[in-house]
C-alpha cells in the first residue's frame, strides 16, 4: 500500500516543485523589500530600523540598508525567473543567516523554512521551468 503510494507520488514532476521552491521564498523577500522603499527612495523608517533595531556588527547601517533593499528587490526577481537562480538563492540564504543570527534569533522556525527552500534551489538548481534551463546555464550541473 505505501509502496504504491510512494510510486504514485514519485510521478509528481520536478519542474512545478522547483518553481514553488523559488517563488515562495522570493515573495517573502520581495514583500520585505517593498516595505523599505517609497517610489525609488529608501524610506526614513528603513534608515532608522537599520541603525537601531537591526544594528548589524561590522557593517555600517547605511551600507546595510542599501545592500538589503537592493538585494530584496533584485534577487527575488532573478529567483522567480530562474536566472542565475543558484546564486540568487545563495544570496538570499546568506541574508536569511544574517537575519537569524543578528536580528531575529528567536525566529528560527520561519528562517529554517526559508533556508530549506533556498538550499534546495542552491543544491538542485531552478528546474526545467527556468531561464537557467532555457539558456543552458545548468548544462553540466545537476539540475
Amino acid at each position: 500500500m505505501i509502496h504504491k503510494l510512494n510510486l504514485t507520488l514519485a510521478r509528481i514532476p520536478d519542474a512545478p516543485v522547483a518553481l514553488l521552491l523559488r517563488v515562495f521564498p522570493a515573495l517573502v523577500f520581495w514583500q520585505s523589500g517593498r516595505t523599505k522603499v517609497e517610489g525609488v527612495s529608501i524610506k526614513d523608517s528603513t534608515w532608522f530600523l537599520f541603525e537601531h533595531e537591526y544594528a548589524l556588527p561590522l557593517i555600517p547601517p547605511e551600507m546595510a540598508a542599501v545592500m538589503a533593499t537592493v538585494s530584496e528587490h533584485l534577487l527575488p526577481v532573478l529567483l522567480v525567473l530562474g536566472l542565475c537562480a543558484r546564486l540568487s538563492a545563495l544570496g538570499l540564504l546568506g541574508m536569511t543567516a544574517v537575519i537569524q543570527i543578528f536580528v531575529y534569533p528567536d525566529a528560527w522556525m520561519t528562517h529554517g523554512l526559508w533556508a530549506a527552500m533556498l538550499l534546495a534551489v542552491v543544491a538542485r538548481g531552478a528546474g526545467r521551468w527556468s531561464l537557467d534551463h532555457l539558456i543552458g546555464l545548468e548544462r553540466g550541473a545537476r539540475a
